[in-house]
């Protein structure tokens, strides 16, 4: 069965993507990121000395902070604050500076649905512009549900507002090519068929959650491969960040 979606998308057709780094002078590392309509901005700081009151003075440390595009922010941009978190302390080398603390925020331009996934593919991009040392990428996806069982990717937010349920999924990108000099992979820790973040919001089955997976991982192949030329093309040219 199909669905109709009014941007006349298919229903695991992700929307156009652009990333563009090194855009903002006075961070350590930044990048945009838009799917669609929706942008964000992401800036790096640090790593600098000494780390925060409750946090392993052994380990590199990240703090995260999220800034809405008007207001203040609430219960939700807090949770988006501690997802983000604990995803970059998955994929980043934590024992490289240890006893350091280093920054991300995040500007939200515009929401205009998937604004999560958005982020942490912003963050990631940010993160190599400042040279972070990481194990891997990472590329995240939502998928959502609608009352028909029928699984969409990459959803605005009309359609975030019909759909019964989501994910939210974060999946390792093991383009190790394009990473900060000094990555590596964990030895013995398989990334190829793993998921780093997985937050799901409303009802859903197992085997539906699995959909979403499945399609998830599916897309992953069409955001590495814009990881890859983005990152490539500013090697090549360092004066053009995308």
């Amino acid at each position: 069965m199909e669905i109709d979606r009014e941007d006349g998308r298919t229903p695991n057709q992700l929307r156009p993507l652009a990333c563009s780094r090194n855009i903002l002078h006075r961070s350590h590392g930044s990048a945009s990121w838009s799917q669609g309509d929706t942008k964000v901005l992401a800036a790096v700081y640090g790593p600098k000395a000494g780390t925060k009151k409750n946090e392993n003075p052994e380990k590199a440390c990240f703090e995260v902070i999220w800034k809405p595009k008007t207001g203040q922010i609430g219960k939700v941009e807090k949770e988006y604050e501690l997802i983000l978190k604990r995803t970059i302390q998955s994929i980043c080398v934590l024992t490289v500076n240890p006893n350091t603390t280093t920054s991300v925020i995040i500007q939200v331009v515009h929401d205009d649905g998937s604004l999560l996934p958005c982020a942490i593919n912003a963050a990631c991009a940010a993160l190599v512009d400042a040279g972070i040392p990481m194990k891997h990428l990472a590329v995240a996806i939502c998928c959502c549900l609608a009352d028909n069982g029928y699984a969409v990717l990459d959803p605005n937010k009309l359609e975030e507002k019909k759909m019964t349920a989501l994910a939210y999924l974060v999946f390792p990108n093991t383009t190790l090519s394009v990473l900060p000099e000094g990555s590596s992979l964990v030895e013995d820790e398989p990334v190829e068929h793993g998921i780093i973040t997985s937050v799901t919001h409303g009802v859903m089955s197992v085997d539906d959650y699995f959909l979403c997976v499945e399609n998830g991982r599916a897309a992953t192949a069409s955001l590495s491969a814009f990881f890859r030329k983005n990152f490539q093309q500013s090697q090549r040219d360092p004066s053009k960040a995308g």
